[in-house]
């Protein structure tokens, strides 16, 4: 399995559960310190998720997707300085 399907399985498990602390370790270091938070007008229900390591700092991007109930969710429509929680500049794996 690749470093990437290790995340999209991680994520996968997270977006299914939304609520942190995440019982999946990190894909690259092991740590149990991955935050999931979606971008995304409130308006709507579709958006953007950021999935990383608090750690490593190690993560995946995923566009288009359905923001699920109870998400942590950015609203899309402030300056991306003003969002919060931010999000950390992590390194993407592909």
């Amino acid at each position: 399995m690749t470093t990437y399907d290790r995340w999209l399985d991680a994520y996968s498990l997270a977006y299914d559960t939304v609520h942190e602390p995440f019982e999946t370790p990190c894909p690259h270091c092991g740590s149990n310190r991955l935050r999931l938070v979606f971008t995304g007008n409130s308006e709507s229900d579709v958006g953007y998720a950021h999935f990383w390591c608090d750690h490593c700092l190690h993560g995946i991007g995923v566009s288009r997707t359905i923001i699920p109930d109870g998400a942590v969710v950015q609203d899309i429509r402030q300056a991306p300085a003003e969002r919060q929680p931010s999000i950390p500049n992590y390194r993407l794996i592909r």
